[in-house]
Parts: C-alpha cells; sequence; structure tokens
C-alpha cells in the first residue's frame, strides 16, 4: 500500500509540475514560431526539467493504452501506436541533447545527471515490458499472413528486432540485471564526455614573447591573439585544445618546447590522474559492456554490435582494417624518413616525435609540392564554403536555400536557412552553427531538433543543424578555413542531406541504416570539393573574389596524396584500438594505460604516430554509437569512393539521373533495403576496394 501511496505521490507532482509550468514552459504550449521550429529564445534551462518528467508520463500513458487494448494486437494498434507514442519526450530531448553538445553551461549538465538515469529507466521498462512485447512478437509472428507493404513489413520486423536486442526474451533476473546495467552504462558515458570537455577547456598555453609566436604566419598570430582577448587573458595571445587553435599552432610553430607541451596536453586529456581522469570509468563501461553482451549471447560487444551491421562479425571488420593497416604503415614509414631527412639536413640533433609531425610534414609539403596549407586558406571563406555546399545540393538535387534570421537561434553564431526542393517546395530548415566555444564539444556533427516522418498521414519536415568546430575570424578577416575543415564542412553537410531526403512513413525506419553504411551520404560530398567544375565556383579570394588560380588548383590536386601514410595510419590505429576494447576478455582490474599501450604494441604502430584517439578522450566509443564501429568511416570510404567513381565515369559529375538514383535508394528509401541492397539498386552492383585504395595513396 506504502508503494503505490509513493507512486500515486510521484504522479501528482509531475502533474503539478506540468500544471504549474504550462503557461511559461514553452514545451507545453505551441510553439508559434516560424516552421514551429524550437522557440530557443524563450526555453530557459529550468524548463526542461519537468518538460521531460512530464513527457515521460505521458509517454507510459501512451504505452499502457496499447498494452491495455482489448483488441486483438495489430500493425495499427500495436506497431504504429508504439511507433508514434511519445511526442512531448521527442519534442524535448532532441532540443535539451543538442544543447547539451553545442552550448552546455553547469545547469544543463546537473539536468543531465539528473534525467540521464530517469530515462534510462523509463526506456528500459518499455523494452522490458512483456505485455508489450507479446502484442509486437504477435504481429511479427503474423507478418506473412497480413496485408503488409514493404515498409509495414520492414518497420515490423525491425521493432521486433529492437525489443529482442534490449534483452525483452531473457529471464526476469537477467532482464533486472540488464536494466541495472544500461542506468550505469548511460551514466559513465555521460561523465566521461563531460570530463573530455573540461579537459579540453582547462588547458591555454599564454604565448608571451615574440620568441613564442616564431615561425607562427598572421592569421594564426591574430587568432592566437582574438582567443586570448575572447578568454579574458593578460597576454599577446593563447593556445587551447581546439582544432582551429591547436593544428596550427603544431603546423607552424618553430618551439620545438611549446609544440611538445601543446600535443602533449592534446593526448594526455582523461589521463592525468585528476578529478576529470577519465580511466577508471572507462575500465569500468569495458566490463559493464561484456557483461551486457554476454547476458545476450553474445562472446563480446562487437559482436553484438556488429550482428547488425554489414560487416556482420568482429572478423570482417579485422580483415578489413588490416588489409588498409599494412600498406598505409609503410607509407608512413617512408614519410617519417622523409622527415627526418630534413631534420638531420637542418642540423636537428634528435629523433622526429609526434608533435614534430605536423611541423615537418609542412615542411615537406612545401619541399616536395611547393604548396603551404596556408595559400589555401584565403580561397575558403566559412561563407563561401557554404555556398559551394548550397550550390553542391543544387546542381545534384536542384535544392536551393534562403536564410531565415526570424527563426529562433541558441546563438547568435547559428544561421537558420529554408530548404527547399526542387518544385520549390518545403523540405526543412538547417541550423549552421560553425565555431568553437568552452560549452560546446570537440569534432564536428550532424544532429536533428526534429526528425522528418509522418503523424496521421501528414508530413512532418525535419529540423536538422550541423555543427562544427572552424577556424574563427581574426584579424579583421573572415572566417578562412583549411582545406580539411572545407571538406569536413561537405561532410557533415551531406549528413544533413541524408535527413532531409529521407521519406519513410514510419519514425523506426524512415532514416534506419546500417551505422557502416551511414557515412556514405556524407562522405560521397566530400569528393566533390575538389573537382574543378564546383571548386571554381566557391572557391574564390575572400578579397578580390577571384577564383583559385590554375597554377594552385594544380599543386593542391598534385598533393592529393600527401600525408597519406600519416593520415590513413592514426585513423587505422584509433579503430584497431576500439576493437581490440570491445573483443578483449576482461577481468575484474582493468589498467588502461597498459592495455592501449599493448594493443598499439600488437599493431605495430610507429612510435612517431599516436592514434587519432587514445582511450581517455576516444568520444566517439564512449557511447554506443560508434563503439566497437569507429572502423565505420573507412567501411563506408569504399563505399564513397566507388559511388563517386560512377559520377566520375559520367559524361557530366552532376549526372541528374545518377543524382536521382541516389537520392531515391541511398538517401530516401531507407525504410525499405538493407545497405548493400540499396547499394547494388544505386550502383548496378558491389562496390570495389580499388577506388578507395587508389584515392587513399594505397595503390
Amino acid at each position: 500500500m506504502r508503494q503505490i501511496f509513493l507512486l500515486l505521490t510521484l504522479v501528482a507532482m509531475m502533474f503539478s509540475a506540468c500544471t504549474d509550468h504550462s503557461k511559461t514552459n514553452p514545451f507545453f504550449v505551441d510553439y508559434d514560431t516560424p516552421f514551429d521550429s524550437p522557440p530557443f529564445d524563450r526555453i530557459d534551462d529550468e524548463h526542461f526539467l519537468p518538460a521531460i518528467e512530464e513527457g515521460i508520463r505521458q509517454h507510459q500513458e501512451e504505452i499502457d493504452a496499447i498494452t491495455d487494448n482489448p483488441e486483438p494486437p495489430t500493425f495499427e494498434n500495436t506497431i504504429v501506436a508504439y511507433d508514434q507514442a511519445g511526442g512531448l519526450l521527442r519534442r524535448v530531448t532532441p532540443v535539451f541533447g543538442g544543447l547539451r553538445s553545442a552550448e552546455t553551461n553547469p545547469r544543463l549538465q546537473e539536468i543531465a545527471r539528473e534525467t540521464t538515469p530517469i530515462l534510462s529507466a523509463h526506456y528500459n521498462g518499455i523494452r522490458m515490458n512483456q505485455d508489450l512485447f507479446a502484442r509486437i512478437q504477435s504481429v511479427y509472428d503474423q507478418r506473412e499472413a497480413k496485408d503488409l507493404d514493404r515498409e509495414q513489413m520492414r518497420v515490423v520486423e525491425m521493432i521486433y528486432r529492437d525489443f529482442e536486442r534490449s534483452g525483452v526474451a531473457l529471464p526476469e533476473e537477467q532482464r533486472e540485471r540488464l536494466s541495472e546495467l544500461n542506468e550505469r552504462m548511460s551514466m559513465i558515458s555521460l561523465q566521461l564526455g563531460e570530463n573530455q570537455l573540461a579537459e579540453t577547456n582547462a588547458f591555454r598555453l599564454k604565448l608571451l614573447e615574440e620568441a613564442d609566436f616564431a615561425g607562427l604566419p598572421q592569421s594564426v598570430r591574430s587568432a592566437a591573439a582574438d582567443a586570448a582577448e575572447s578568454a579574458g587573458i593578460d597576454a599577446p595571445g593563447i593556445v587551447t585544445l581546439h582544432n582551429p587553435s591547436w593544428i596550427p599552432f603544431l603546423r607552424y610553430s618553430e618551439r620545438r618546447d611549446l609544440r611538445e607541451k601543446v600535443f602533449t596536453a592534446y593526448f594526455m586529456r582523461g589521463d592525468n590522474d585528476n578529478k576529470h581522469d577519465n580511466k577508471d570509468l572507462f575500465a569500468e563501461l569495458m566490463q559493464l559492456r561484456q557483461e551486457m553482451s554476454r547476458l545476450m549471447g553474445y562472446d563480446n560487444y562487437a559482436a553484438f554490435f556488429q550482428a547488425i551491421q554489414m560487416a556482420e562479425n568482429p572478423e570482417n571488420v579485422y580483415d578489413f582494417l588490416y588489409q588498409i593497416w599494412e600498406p598505409s604503415l609503410d607509407l608512413a614509414r617512408q614519410e617519417r624518413d622523409q622527415m627526418q631527412a630534413i631534420i638531420d639536413r637542418e642540423g636537428g640533433d634528435y629523433r622526429l616525435e609526434p608533435w614534430d609531425w605536423w611541423y615537418y610534414a609542412e615542411k615537406l609539403r612545401k619541399e616536395q609540392y611547393d604548396l603551404d596549407d596556408a595559400e589555401l586558406q584565403p580561397y575558403f571563406a566559412i561563407d563561401n564554403v557554404r555556398d559551394g555546399n548550397f550550390l553542391l545540393a543544387n546542381k545534384l538535387f536542384g535544392l536551393t536555400f534562403e536564410a531565415r534570421p526570424e527563426v529562433p537561434v541558441y546563438h547568435e553564431e547559428v544561421e537558420a536557412f529554408e530548404v527547399f526542393d526542387r518544385d520549390g517546395s518545403h523540405l526543412g530548415i538547417l541550423f549552421i552553427d560553425p565555431h568553437p566555444r568552452e560549452g560546446k564539444r570537440g569534432g564536428a556533427w550532424c544532429g536533428t531538433y526534429r526528425t522528418g516522418a509522418y503523424e496521421d498521414g501528414e508530413k512532418i519536415y525535419p529540423i536538422v543543424t550541423i555543427v562544427m568546430n572552424f577556424s574563427r575570424p581574426s584579424g579583421g578577416k573572415p572566417a578562412l578555413l583549411t582545406w580539411d575543415e572545407t571538406t569536413t564542412y561537405f561532410h557533415e553537410f551531406g549528413h544533413a542531406l541524408h535527413n532531409f531526403f529521407a521519406d519513410g512513413r514510419y519514425r523506426r525506419t524512415s532514416r534506419s541504416v546500417p551505422r557502416d553504411f551511414v557515412e556514405l551520404p556524407s562522405q560521397i560530398l566530400e569528393n566533390f570539393a575538389a573537382e574543378p567544375e564546383l571548386l571554381n565556383k566557391y572557391a574564390l579570394h575572400y578579397e578580390t573574389g577571384e577564383p583559385m588560380p590554375e597554377e594552385l588548383q594544380k599543386k593542391m590536386r598534385n598533393a592529393e596524396f600527401f600525408n597519406q601514410g600519416f593520415i590513413n595510419t592514426e585513423y587505422i590505429a584509433a579503430a584497431i584500438l576500439d576493437m581490440d576494447w570491445h573483443t578483449a576478455e576482461h577481468g575484474d582490474e582493468i589498467d588502461v594505460r597498459a592495455f592501449e599501450e599493448e594493443s598499439l604494441r600488437n599493431m605495430g604502430l610507429i612510435e612517431e604516430i599516436k592514434p587519432r584517439y587514445r582511450t581517455t578522450y576516444f568520444g566517439h566509443i564512449f557511447g554506443t554509437g560508434y563503439a566497437a564501429g569507429y572502423y565505420v568511416y573507412r567501411w563506408a570510404g569504399v563505399l564513397d569512393a566507388d559511388a563517386f567513381m560512377a559520377f566520375k565515369e559520367s559524361d557530366d559529375l552532376f549526372d541528374q539521373e545518377l543524382a536521382e538514383r541516389f537520392r531515391k535508394y541511398i538517401l530516401a528509401e531507407n525504410a525499405l533495403r538493407d545497405g548493400m541492397e540499396a547499394y547494388v539498386k544505386f550502383r548496378g552492383q558491389e562496390p570495389d576496394i580499388e577506388p578507395f585504395l587508389v584515392r587513399s595513396g594505397l595503390r
């Protein structure tokens, strides 16, 4: 009786919270904003907790309505009802998650720590609901006898698989343990990410004397000065661990001692034995993932994850990675020897170290190709690169974009655009958030504040966001991007197009593709970025408006394979490290440093290169999205290189028939096919690895 009273009290408190906030909490009323976009100008941190609590209550009520339905289970009253349930949570959690990634603060982090276990318990309760699963299983068992079309059949099968992979069929004691594991793992993932952000923000190297600026181009000097001013630090300049700061510093600084300080601070993040140390947390996460996988009947987490990917199993992933690893490592050794020769020739009495690689690679590029990355940047003003993306989308798919300053945004640097389809119809809203801030996690990503789907037969248009950490304007100049930042822009824009074009009727299957397929839509756009037909239209000098000279373009093309040994080796090393963590037999005690060192030693990584991500700041694998799945970028690289060859072999780089096939089979009809089937529908054949090897400089 006391438990019932406590439950009723909790429900009453949640209802009271909803009632008290209904007039002021924007999540409880119509947004009344352009395109029904989130009213960021009215959303306060304190709105999230009551909205999430009310969203949980409503969602549970909708689930109860499905299980309490006296009618026999049908596709509509069970599968569709489940797919559509949770509307308020779908409204709140993408906004909350988006702000925590792009514009967090201590209060949002506190709310996340409070709501993460609540949400985890809520979703565990749904996935372990025996009555709900019984109804879903009933529809699944009878699916062949039902008059279901292909998409309906697929959504039934995928929802059924989701429940199976959540452990709903396990004995009760194991289900309870699995729920405990899921709740703890969700909290660890949250903590790991918060620690990584704190470690990144904590480091600032002050540049105090003219000697500290030795070798830095004026653009890097100006950026360092602007960073110091923005941070309120009394120094001529600072270097931070955000990519637009530390990478150019390592590339150009003549101060080897300072390069070492910056690089060491970067690769030791989360491994400093302080309050933000990630070693113990990560070790616990590996143990819990191992236990979870075995409860589910798998040898390890990699086997669990890859069972539903194109790769199918860890053995195939390792085979693929080592197929690239050996030639990449051979090429990296050649690059190392060439840079060591420069050191020796200049009278340097030392061996090349990881903090030297960027600096001597830039010297080597200048020596071999007469090309300095700083020569390219004036042609990649950030607005021009944005317009290049828009132009590519127009040439391939007929899309147009219009700035919408009336749409509320969460930060003054964010821009909003309305996206129009070829026929002029509304396709969605795109947010672009370009620059690093202390409240933004590192890297670049694409997300949604509203996913595209259908509700009661009505199309719901997506609100998509691409978030980057690109160079800021400095020294009175606009933000001038590096070539790497430019291709990253095209990459994330490709993910955005995928979100705009996905056209399934059901939420579960609208944009449902394997993780090792999802990078194909993004990576293929990177291939177009350097093609003269496009480059001449957007790579315009920020002062003169003149296109990049043919001579400079030629240098750029000649240097296409430069440093590919390093690029592939540091990536594959991280991917193998990820696989090693998720296939190993973990005991009660895990020494994270020792495990990582052994993994790198076993794969034969040379001392002059560190993996792209070390364990303690390997954000991709802190959550479940890319855990045992960091290999997917190169796996999808085989797909995108082969797919781009279709465009290159055509008489027209922007071949409309090819583009429409790509849109239809790769981007739009995700609800109908598995990854390889979709690819063959587009290409007419399975992918060939040769274009990928050639593009990577490995042939």
